[in-house]
């Protein structure tokens, strides 16, 4: 059998192009292949694909076990490429999309950090629509040899100086839960059928460390309590499943309290697939299963670790760890075939609901798509919005900006991301439709535009300081183009700093010394930077967060700097001081312990010093919100629902003061929903989008209870002068609600604090 399997490998691409020529979408259930019953799209697709699953060899099965699944000739099933990656765009960071034929790039959104910053769910529901109907259409062209999108990432960004935090929506469950929701919903399609592609939430879960102090997250155990599992790190991948349907999960590296995620049955089974109701399969970080041995030595064997990994519900491995080792974990007794038939019906399940097994995809409801759907005009403008749309005004002294094209004679466009198409797309990227960098969008407003990158990369190790306070003295206004890059936090890098790198400040004080007026310094980066000298220094007149703003980032940098768009983004991240640096990554606790000195993380319960706070941004025009009361008496649960359960509940927990959400039960948490109102006015002078944020407060923040936690937010478009009434739907046993130190989810009898900036509306909840 080993034998078989070897030679199965080794002949995988000629098998894969005898199903497919060139140019034509992969797929099975032909003519020559249909009176299979799996091919009966009449059938429910899981009874098709036990019916394929039960024709295949013990061989031909575990070849299907890694990202690049081996086709089987004699059924007419292609050959599979499982790992595709899709964060903020196509990208060519997987195996299976290819810019090489009729569609030569894709479009390129804004990194997702900064696309969070917007608040906006229908932004983020149109990009990952965006996203999923590109992927169709090079699908159909033939250039992609998969439809399984491994994106989005929606781990909590629970400490700033970690590399890959710029791929994720931020430090909040809420906004996390709400982006995952949002994007898997619009990359898989309206259909329940059939998928326009398959998203995966990835990692699952606790995962948020790359290399720190000489620990990897390869071999990193994070320490987890019931109370941060349930209320930060999970909330997330549950919304992904439960709220978004995405089809798929991926477990993370990193250990959970000495149980790699990957082999973690009472994650993949027992939650995920279990609590959740996944549809679909799980897939490991690449090379996970690898490194339950190699790495985290919890498998003596490489058998012991497909077991493991088998067994605890994992369904595919990102690399060919499995398929090179199941066969001799099925001869050593370690698994059985149906451990490998369970997992393969989950895999080739979702090879159906994708249209891959119903003949030629192109006669389907996406199969019109193709080349003229790639880049297109409503494409191109969307990542425009979303790069306005998230872009922060951090500082404006004096009202500088928005400049008047007309008064700007001249302008010194100065740093190494400026003119920088690389620093526009981050990382897991393809090759965007178009580029436009910070100085090519200032061009587009000012004739006389000198640059001058002032360092030698974002490391700026080597600063060409004088040239640049001499250029600074002779233009007319100043723009900084300063901040990070991927060789400061990327995925497999940590930052060691929050200081902007190498000589950017010295070269950031000189020119703003030399400037004829206060300098503008606009910071390209994931991640957030201490700038507490630029914040404190007048000769620094405004600060942007541009993120990493994709293809058109330099045109909406431009728009925003020059008035043609009022920015109304708002951080998604805690901004901290250089000082939290002291904190030990590898320390998981989200809750401050002020007797140790430990100061807790993110906004919901750090307490220390912040740059910029969770939430923060300015607008070129002055808006004003506030809660109104439902109705003509404040908003109240349902008090006969709360009476009862007062009854009806042991009496520990009225001792205790407080209602088990689980006890409350479905039927009972719909029945005590109720609205909230904000009225918001622009009191100009610019139209505007304004983000409406939400928290919720409890009288005191003991027991583990957040300093205040966001519980909704909306987007709403307002002219000058122009006033809204925003409805909130509050739903207690979510909002209200709070998790205790044994995991479990309770609410507060007495009174809650509905607050929107300094405005608050108290809420009586069954006292």
């Amino acid at each position: 059998m080993g034998q078989t399997l070897l030679l199965l490998l080794l002949t995988l691409p000629s098998l894969m192009a005898a199903v497919a020529l060139a140019g034509d979408p992969p797929f099975s259930c032909g003519q020559a292949s249909s009176s299979y019953a799996f091919c009966d799209a009449a059938l429910p697709v899981a009874q098709r694909a036990a019916d394929l699953v039960s024709r295949l060899t013990a061989a031909e099965k575990v070849a299907q076990l890694g990202d690049e699944a081996a086709g089987v000739p004699r059924l007419g099933v292609p050959g599979y490429k499982w790992w595709n990656e899709a964060l903020h765009g196509l990208a060519t960071s997987g195996k299976g999309l290819h810019f090489d034929g009729a569609v030569r790039s894709a479009t390129s959104f804004p990194q997702v950090c900064l696309t969070a910053a917007a608040f906006d769910d229908d932004l983020w529901f149109r990009i990952g629509q965006a996203i999923g109907r590109e992927a169709r259409a090079l699908y159909n062209l033939g250039q992609a040899e998969g439809l399984t999108m491994w994106s989005p990432n929606v781990n909590i960004y629970r400490d700033p100086r970690w590399g890959r935090g710029q791929e994720t929506p931020g430090e909040d469950p809420t906004t996390a839960s709400r982006y995952a929701v949002a994007f898997v919903r619009g990359m898989q399609g309206n259909s329940t059928s059939l998928l326009q592609a398959s998203a995966c939430c990835k990692h699952a879960t606790a995962y948020d460390l790359e290399d720190w102090n000489g620990v990897a997250r390869y071999n990193f155990d994070a320490k987890v309590t019931a109370q941060d599992l349930e209320d930060t790190f999970n909330p997330p991948f549950r919304s992904c499943v439960v709220d978004g349907k995405a089809s798929c999960v991926m477990c993370a590296y990193t250990g959970i309290n000495g149980v790699p995620a990957c082999a973690n049955a009472d994650l993949l089974t027992k939650t995920v697939r279990g609590d959740w109701g996944l549809d679909g399969y799980t897939a490991s970080d690449c090379d996970a299963v690898a490194i339950m041995r190699d790495a985290q030595r919890y498998a003596q064997s490489p058998e012991d670790a497909v077991a493991l990994a088998l067994k605890a519900g994992l369904d595919i491995d990102c690399g060919t760890y499995m398929q090179q080792h199941a066969a001799a974990a099925i001869q050593q007794g370690k698994i059985t075939e149906e451990d490998i038939d369970k997992a393969l019906k989950n895999l080739f399940a979702i090879r159906m609901r994708l249209g891959h097994f119903d003949g030629d995809p192109r006669t389907n409801m996406y199969g019109g798509l193709g080349a003229a759907d790639i880049c297109t005009a409503e494409h191109r403008s969307l990542a425009l919005d979303a790069a306005q749309d998230g872009i922060v005004l951090l500082k404006n002294d004096a009202g500088i900006l928005p400049l008047d094209r007309a008064a700007v004679a001249s302008t010194a466009v100065i740093g190494p991301n400026a003119n920088n198409p690389g620093a526009l797309i981050a990382n897991y990227f393809g090759p965007p439709c178009e580029s436009t960098t910070p100085l090519k969008g200032i061009q587009g407003y000012v004739k006389d535009a000198r640059f001058l990158a002032g360092c030698s990369s974002t490391a700026c190790d080597v600063a060409t300081t004088d040239q640049a306070a001499a250029l600074a003295s002779t233009s007319d206004y100043v723009f900084l183009f300063m901040g990070l890059g991927q060789r400061q936090e990327s995925e497999g890098r940590d930052r060691t700093s929050l200081l902007l790198p190498g000589k950017q400040q010295s070269l950031i004080t000189a020119v703003a010394d030399a400037a004829q007026r206060p300098v503008i310094l606009v910071l390209l980066s994931g991640g957030p930077v201490d700038v507490t000298f630029a914040q404190t220094n007048p000769k620094i007149g405004a600060i942007l967060w541009a993120g990493y703003p994709g293809q058109a980032g330099g045109l909406a940098i431009a728009r925003v700097l020059f008035g043609d768009h009022n920015p109304s983004g708002r951080l998604p991240v805690t901004w901290y001081p250089e000082e939290f640096t002291n904190v030990p990554m590898t320390d998981m606790r989200m809750r401050a312990d002020p007797a140790n000195g430990y100061p807790g993380r993110s906004y919901r319960f750090y307490q220390g010093k912040t740059v910029y706070k969770f939430g923060y941004g300015l607008s070129y025009s002055s808006y004003s919100r506030r809660l109104l009361s439902s109705g003509t008496s404040t908003p109240a649960p349902n008090a006969d629902l709360l009476a009862s359960l007062t009854t009806t509940m042991p009496s520990a927990e009225n001792i205790l003061g407080s209602y088990h959400v689980e006890q409350i039960g479905a039927q009972g948490c719909e029945m005590l929903k109720f609205p909230a109102v904000v009225e918001v006015q622009n009191h100009g002078p610019m139209d505007g989008k304004q983000s409406v944020l939400m928290y919720l407060r409890w009288p005191n923040a003991t027991a583990g209870r957040p300093e205040r936690q966001l519980i909704g937010f909306k987007k709403e478009h307002l002219k000058a002068g122009e006033k809204a009434h925003i409805k909130f739907e509050i739903r207690p046993c979510e909002h209200l609600s709070r998790v205790r130190e044994d995991g479990n989810k309770v609410i507060d009898r007495g009174s809650h604090f509905l607050r929107v900036d300094k405005h608050e509306l108290e809420i009586t909840f069954g006292a």
